[in-house]
């Protein structure tokens, strides 16, 4: 087995509203999709959109859940202004400050946000772990 992620989905309230976070807000583009479900074309995977009642059917479970779901999704970018930058406009398109950026004890410099369905996002700067382009 070859490991990697290839997409994630988010189960969310209001598709209309996600995809104005993620389409507008934050700049992901958009792929062609049905109405039901919203894709985004990411570097190397895709994000999908999907609603959360809809979601949980697919998988079989419930979609009563609150709090802390035990994970984070992360947005490394290759300096500490680019974090501030990220977080700013993630704020300002309708997501929540969580963690306002600041220089952390593994000696990168990070923060985190809540898009508008709770679903919580590191945005780091890593000095030993990047995956851009060199240039980046």
């Amino acid at each position: 087995m070859k490991p990697r992620i290839s997409m994630v989905t988010l189960g969310v309230r209001d598709l209309a509203v996600a995809t104005e976070f993620y389409e507008h807000g934050l700049g992901f583009p958009r792929m062609e999709s049905p109405p039901e479900v919203v894709f985004f074309t990411l570097n190397g995977t895709w994000l999908g959109l999907y609603g959360r009642d809809s979601l949980a059917e697919d998988a079989g479970v419930s979609a009563q859940g609150h709090g802390f779901e035990s994970f984070t999704l992360a947005h490394n970018v290759s300096s500490e202004g680019e974090v501030d930058d990220v977080i700013s406009w993630a704020v300002s398109a309708g997501g929540t400050l969580v963690k306002a950026p600041k220089k952390v004890s593994w000696g990168g410099y990070s923060g985190y946000f809540k898009d508008p369905d709770g679903h919580l996002w590191e945005v780091a700067c890593n000095p030993f772990f990047w995956i851009g382009p060199k240039d980046e």
